[in-house]
Formats: structure tokens, sequence, C-alpha cells
């Protein structure tokens, strides 16, 4: 019957373990914690204070509101009756704005300076010469084409008209009637348009200009009573006729692109294509400077106005009377008061995307450390190591969040402040959670702390960059199609940018609330519905891969590799391999009969065997063009109860393979093994809890104690209550690191050989029946050596122990049987008596003499032994192996008493073969 009082703990016991040794390391780390908790907190009090100089130092230098008094000389009369600049300024201090100004519509009218004409490389004959320039006199040019050159003539006529008469004070007749222009650009944000504050003169646009055809305009000033009085000069309108659309862009090309880097501009006024347009039909496309942006309604309206009259009569006229913009209360709400909110979304970005190196790196930090497995092999299963750790990451996360959102609303962030606060729960909620499972996704495929941090911070400034200059545009763009924004928004980041970007522009209309979800252009429900479905997917595509790379079967780049070369591996192993596994070993008794042992234990079972190996083999794949490393070949071995099994060889051997296969590190090529009734290749999470690990290197949380490792593993172990307080006090206590308060000292303050006795005391905690130990006692003064050969003669009474050394003494001392592990393959399996016995059946007899005296050793050592060996030469110093067979050790002491009495013999020795001398002549001859 199967025995199962050995089997994993439960899934509570586990998850109660890891959150109890988690809970103790935050602790430890809650410097760490609270600085990052803290982060938003610093950044928020930062830009508040930023905010609030910001608006200290505005406010010192805004003006009054309004029209002012300049000067009243005391009579109570204001000499200037107005500070206009003061007025033309309220639109930056928050000022209330409510009677606006009306303009005059006006082109974009060219410098004369810019005004086209003739050059070297323009083809058209009918532009003015240059001189005209220097007279001050061009005209200004407009470009018509399209299908019908007849219309458009008539409507390029109607477009302008020569001098008339005119009502001067009436100022929508003065509009009404002329085409007023200037050659002052449009300032974008300002409320009176600057070509009526400046010294230039308006420019009135004509088919012809008579000799005075000057004209003086009136613009009223609203809250003064006054008006500005401005001088419109006339300027010739020259309409050219250009054949297509392409000789246009020709033209514009070569006089403002291309004329720059030749050292001239030619501006024209405007240019029209009619393309199509008939008396059924008025298409029409239009040419501006992009300077000219707030004055091109003039241009639509001149043409409106020119095809209209094409087909009702010189009468009919849509008068343009004036432009204004929107009126505004005082202290509307503006993001430039708000420097946050002037930086948008990629700030925010920035501050919640800081937690993705911090979840990434320390999943792979314990990856790295090898602490990840070091839990799975004292049986910590998947579940709880993923509950606890995605738990502490949520939790951590959420604190920040809630940091970022509650300090960034008390400091008067508008995009925490206005927004309905359960939408922004929802949507940071949903985020953070993908976030997790992307760091999760992503240690998969790291197994450097270094490299993971680049790659995540580059991740996180990239964001945030790629965001702010291409995703935004993407967004605020209405010709692309939304699939598109969707396709980019898949990256979590994207996600994040969207979700903030639409809570910003809710801000400037009072806070997004839940109806406003319903919005055809709010992009949130869309986000949140990504975040949903990609946290699922990406999480159990995580998991997944956790799984691979849990299970030994590497990393998952290497996965379709494997899945291809699976089907030659399953022809694996063939009769002709078989049989030259036996040709290999007919000369190796011993492996032989190991083989024998296990292939009988395989047909008739036996409970008092917890090792058993049959032709387990590993080959690693070869990259880089290498070919493929067979690093165990055909291993059978079969280790009882209460042995302990020593593992020699030389590095490369593959030792450390077979080790890493037995405790699921990785998975066999080939072949069986099974661990106290076990399959290793389908129960190996039962197999973790009936073994002890004590690895090479010592895999331990610096900022825990001894007693704290010993508590946590034991607790994998189903030890609860006072079993577990004993069974932690035994071990401390056995392995000397009980006593002097050393069992309550953090890790990082252990010795190297403290910290060797802890990994051993963590192996035996729990009474695992097989214990692998790698190189145990490394690094441990003599003492603590003995005292730890003591601790494991005592612990392989009732339990397997398989040891790998490379002290030969250890090994002697400790262990019942000793196998030499060669390449790959088993060399020779025994007790060492045995295996002293069988390669090493020499006596080794040493002479230091003159090297004159030399020869006279070698005739001595002839007559002792004729088939000796001299294995060492060196100044009169020799070494021989006799077979024992030929030599009596009373004939060698006659020998060197009869050598005395003829030459002067400075040392000599003579000494039985060591396990030292059996391991170099197998691993040599091998």
């Amino acid at each position: 019957m199967e025995d199962r009082s050995n089997d994993a703990a439960s899934f509570g016991s586990q998850t109660n373990a890891l959150f109890r040794k988690n809970l103790t390391y935050q602790k430890r780390r809650a410097c760490a914690n609270f600085c990052l908790i803290s982060f938003p907190v610093i950044l928020c009090l930062l830009f508040a204070l930023l905010q609030g100089v910001f608006r200290h130092a505005k406010k010192q230098a805004a003006v009054p509101c309004g029209c002012t008094c300049a000067n009243d000389n005391g009579d109570g009369k204001c000499e200037k009756p107005c500070n206009w600049e003061q007025w033309v300024k309220d639109s930056g201090n928050g000022c209330p704005v409510y009677r606006l100004p009306q303009w005059p519509p006006l082109l974009q009218v060219p410098a004369n300076r810019y005004r086209a004409v003739r050059t070297e490389s323009d083809s058209f004959m009918d532009l003015p010469d240059k001189s005209c320039r220097l007279k001050g006199s061009c005209p200004v040019t407009v470009l018509f084409t399209g299908s019908n050159q007849t219309l458009g003539e008539i409507v390029a006529r109607n477009m302008f008209t020569n001098s008339i008469v005119l009502d001067r004070s009436n100022l929508s007749d003065v509009v009404a009637n002329t085409v007023l222009g200037s050659d002052i650009e449009f300032e974008v944000g300002k409320r009176i348009d600057p070509a009526f504050l400046s010294v230039s003169p308006l420019y009135n646009v004509q088919y012809q200009c008579s000799p005075d055809s000057r004209l003086a305009v009136s613009v009223p000033i609203p809250q003064s009573g006054s008006a500005f009085e401005q001088e419109a000069r006339c300027v010739q309108a020259l309409n050219l006729w250009r054949n297509t659309s392409t000789a246009i862009n020709e033209e514009l090309f070569k006089g403002y692109a291309e004329g720059m880097s030749k050292g001239y501009i030619n501006k024209i006024l405007a240019a029209y294509d009619l393309q199509n347009s008939n008396r059924k039909i008025f298409n029409a496309t239009i040419w501006y400077n992009p300077a000219a942006t707030m004055r091109v309604a003039r241009s639509v309206n001149l043409a409106s106005n020119a095809y209209l009259q094409f087909l009702k009569g010189p009468a009919a006229k849509m008068v343009f009377e004036f432009v204004k913009e929107m009126p505004r209360a005082a202290g509307n709400a503006s993001m430039d008061d708000d420097l946050v909110g002037a930086l948008g979304p990629m700030f925010f970005a920035w501050v919640i995307l800081q937690l993705f190196p911090v979840v990434l790196t320390s999943l792979v930090y314990e990856k790295q450390q090898k602490l990840r497995i070091m839990m799975k092999m004292h049986g910590l299963g998947d579940g709880p190591y993923w509950l606890i750790s995605y738990a502490y990451f949520l939790a951590i996360s959420t604190l920040y969040m809630l940091v970022f959102v509650i300090f960034g609303a008390s400091v008067g962030l508008k995009t925490f402040r206005l927004n309905n606060y359960a939408i922004q729960i929802v949507f940071y909620f949903l985020y953070i959670n993908l976030q997790i499972s992307f760091g999760f996704l992503l240690a998969a495929l790291f197994s450097n702390v270094k490299k993971a941090t680049v790659v995540s911070t580059i991740c996180v400034f990239g964001t945030g960059l790629v965001g702010a200059f291409v995703f935004n545009v993407l967004i605020e763009d209405s010709s692309i199609p939304n699939k598109w924004k969707i396709l980019m928004e898949l990256y979590p980041g994207f996600s994040l940018y969207r979700g903030l970007y639409e809570l910003k522009q809710y801000t400037y209309i009072g806070g997004m609330q839940w109806k406003d979800l319903n919005d055809s252009d709010n992009g949130m429900k869309v986000v949140w519905l990504i975040m949903v479905l990609e946290w699922i997917v990406v999480i159990v595509v995580a998991y997944t891969l956790d799984q691979i790379q849990s299970s030994g079967s590497g990393s998952p780049l290497l996965l379709l590799q494997k899945l291809w070369k699976k089907p030659l591996s399953s022809r694996e192993p063939s009769v002709q391999t078989q049989g030259s596994k036996e040709l290999e070993n007919a000369d190796k008794p011993d492996v032989c009969k190991e083989r024998e042992q296990v292939e009988q234990l395989l047909v008739q079972p036996s409970i008092g065997h917890a090792i058993i190996c049959d032709d387990l083999k590993k080959v690693y794949p070869g990259m880089d063009g290498n070919p493929e490393k067979l690093a165990v070949k055909g291993l059978s071995l079969a280790i009882p109860q209460g042995e302990c099994f020593g593992m020699l060889g030389p590095n490369g051997a593959g030792k450390t393979s077979f080790i890493s296969m037995m405790i699921g590190l990785s998975k066999p090529t080939s072949g069986a093994a099974y661990v106290q009734g076990l399959d290793l290749r389908t129960q190996m999470n039962r197999i973790h809890t009936k073994i002890g690990v004590c690895p090479q290197h010592d895999l331990l949380w610096e900022t825990l104690t001894g007693r704290e490792h010993l508590l946590f593993y034991g607790r994998l172990k189903k030890l609860k209550g006072s079993a577990l307080k004993r069974a932690v006090e035994e071990s401390l206590k056995s392995v000397n690191l009980f006593h002097g308060g050393v069992a309550d000292k953090k890790v990082k303050a252990y010795s190297g050989g403290m910290k060797r006795r802890l990994s051993v005391a963590i192996s035996l905690i729990g009474d695992p029946k097989v214990v692998y130990m790698d190189e145990p006692s490394t690094g441990l003064d003599p003492a603590s050596r003995s005292s730890l050969w003591n601790i494991l003669k005592q612990a392989k009474k009732d339990r397997a122990i398989i040891l790998t050394t490379h002290s030969m003494e250890e090994a002697e001392h400790l262990c019942d049987r000793l196998g030499i592990f060669v390449d790959g393959s088993l060399q020779c399996i025994g007790n060492p008596n045995e295996l002293k016995s069988r390669y090493g059946g020499s006596f080794i007899f040493t002479m230091t003499t003159s090297v004159d005296d030399e020869q006279g050793v070698v005739s001595i050592v002839q007559g002792l032994s004729p088939n000796a060996e001299r294995t060492y030469h060196m100044a009169g110093t020799q070494k021989f192996e006799m077979p024992k067979h030929e030599v009596r050790i009373a004939d060698v002491f006659n020998a060197v008493e009869d050598a005395k009495s003829r030459f002067t013999v400075f040392a000599w020795g003579l000494s039985d073969t060591t396990l030292e001398d059996v391991f170099i002549k197998v691993a040599s001859g091998a």
C-alpha cells in the first residue's frame, strides 16, 4: 500500500507558512516599502509647491481687469480714456470677458517684400517684375484653376471690386463692400485681432487702385465708448489662371519651400481650385498660408459670394459682418493653471508605471537566487506561491494608488478631484491587476535582475514618451479608424494612457460621471473591456509558462525546439543502444550487477529501497551550432533506506545533472526514477514532500534569522505547534546554531560556515525520507566539519542520503557505498574498502637518495616486484607501485636495510592504496 504519511501539507498550511514568512520578510523591508508608497506623496507635494509658486508669480504679474483710467490730471476726467493694452491681456488673467469686441473679418495679405514676382526658376511670365518690391507697389496674387475656365474667370472677377462710394461711418457697409486684409499674423488665444493694435495699415484689396484710394476704418472699442481709427490702403489683386492644380502646387513649392533655400519667398494671397463646379455644383478647394488659419473664413466668404453673384447677379451677397470669440466668466477652469494637467497623461502614466519594475524585479530576484526553487523542493506548491505573491503585489499597488489619488486630490490636482471616484477606482484597480499579471508573464522570460530592471525602466519611460507624442495624436485624429487605436491599446501601457487621457479631457467640463461612459467619443468602456480580457489571458499564459519552467522544461523560448525534437527522442533507446550499453559495461561487473538489481526491483518492488534509477539519461540540446551534450548516460542505481551513497567524480562528470533531475530542477530526457515508490516523471510534487535538499550554494533570505528559516520549512513539512518548536530547536542544536543568540540573528550576519550548517539543518527538518546533499561541508572548519559528520551519521539511520563531495576523507568517513562518475557514466560502485581492494591492489613504495644512487633503488625494487612501475621521479625521489601479490612487507624492510648499508637513504616509505589513488586511477582510465 502506498505510504501517504509524508504527503504535502494542505493548501492552507502552505499558504499560511508562506504568508508568515513573507510577512516577516516585508517587516524587515518596512523602510523600502514605506519609500515606495511615499513616492506619489512626494511627487504630489512637489507639484503642489511648484504650482503654488507658478500661480503666485502669475498673480504678481497680472494687470487689472478691463479698461481703467490711465491719468485724470486731478480733474476727474481721463486724459487717456482706456488703458487698452491692459484690457488685451485679460485673457491670461482669469478676468471675466462678457462683451468681446466684434472685429471686421480680414484676409492674410503677404507683405510687399514677400509678394509673388517673376524669378529665374519660375516659368510663369504673367507674374509682376521683382522691381515692384523696391517701389512698394507689388500686387497680391490669387491663383485659380478648375475644369471650367470660363466659370473660373467669372468667379475671380466677382471676388474683388473697383473703388465704390461707401458710408465710412457704417462699419457694416465697409465690411460688406470691401475686402480688408493685414500682413500682421494672427496670434492664437488673443481676444483682439492684432491688426487693429499695430501701426501697420490695413489693406483694401481691389482690382484697380485709384490715386486716392485710402479708406479710414473705425472699429468701436467695447466697454470704453471709443473706437480705433485705422487707415486701409488699396492693394491690387492679380487674378491668374493655371491649367492644373499640379501647376499651382509646383508654383507654391518653388515660391516658398524652395525659395527659402535660395534666399527669396514668393507668397500668394490665396489659390482656388473650382474643380468640377458649374451652375448646379459649387466644389472648391482653397490653398492658404498655415499662419493665416484664423483668417481663412474671409477667403471662403469671398469664393461663396463670387459664385452667388454668378448665379443671382451683382446684388446678391452674403454679408460677413464680424468675427469674435466666445465670452467667458471669471476664473473659468483652465488647465494652464495646473502644471500636472499641462503635462498631461504622460506624467500620471510615469508615476503609475513605476510599480512595474518593482513587480518584475522582485519575481526575477527570487528566480535568480533560486529561492523559488528551494521552496518548491521542500514542498511549496505553485498555487500558494502565486496566491501570496499576487496578493502582496496587489496590496502594495492598491496602497500606492490610494495614496496617489488621495494626496493628489488633497493638493488640488483636477484629474483626481473632478472625475467620479468610483470610475477612477474601477480603472486603477483593473490596471494594477493587469500590470501585476504582465509582470508575472515577463518574469518567465528573464533570469537576471539587472536585465529585467533595464527592460522594465525602458518600458516605463518609453511608454510615456510614445504615448504623448504618437498615441496621443492617434486618439485625437478622428480620421484614423478606431480599430488601430484599439490594437495599440492591447499594450497595457497604452490602455493606461488612454484611460488617463479620457479622465483629463473630462476635467475641462467638470469631470467624468457614469452617464458619460455612454458618450460615443468616450473610450473608457473599451479600455475597461480590453483590460479585463487581457488580464485573464495574460494571467493564464503566465501561469502556463511558469509551469513549463517549474517542471524542468527550461526556458519557454526553447519549448518549440523541444516539441520539434520530441519525435526523435521518442525512438530512444533502440536495441542497438541497449546492446552497446552491455558491451560498454562488460568490464565493469559492479556496474552490471547494480543494473541487474535495478531490473529485479522494478519487477519485484521493495519498500526497503528509497531510490531506484532505471537507465536515466539527460541530453542538453546543442546551442550555436554545437552538438548535443550527453550529460548522464543511462544511469541505473538502487539506494536502500538507511544508506549514505557518495557520488565522486571530476568537474563536469554529470553529478549535478543527476541531482538536478532527482530534485525536479530538470526533466530526464529518457529513463525513469522512483523515490519512495513515486514516479519522478509524473509525481514530482509529491516527491518534493518526501525529500530534503542541501544545495551546493546556500539559498537563504539575508534578512531572515536562522530560526525563521527553519520555522518556514518546518511548516511546509506539516509541523505545527509544539512539534514545530521542538523540531526547530533540535535542528538548531544539532548544527550548533542554538546557543549565544545565533539562531535569532539575521542570516546576513552569519559566516559562510554558519550558513552552510543552516542549509544542512533545513534539509533535515521534518524528517524527510530522502536527502540530497551537494558538498555539505564546503567552507567548514575542522571542528564544525567533524560535528556535521556526526549529525549525518545519525541522520542516515532512517533515511537515504545521496552525498556529492570532493573530499575523499569525507566520503570514506560518511558513505556506506561510493560511485565514481566520469563523463556521464558510472564507472564503479561499492563500499570504500571494496574499491580500494579492487582498484588499488598495490603498495606504494617511496625512497629518496642522491641522484647517483637512483639506479640502485630501481634494482632493489625490481628484485622485490618484477612488475613494479615507477610513477614518480624527481631529484633523487622515486615512487613505485608494486602489486601486493608479489611483495611481502618483511622483504621490503630487509631490502631497505640492505640498501642503507650500500648507499645513503635520506627517506623511505611504504603505504597502502588510498581512496584518492583509486579515484585518480578510475578517472584517468575512463
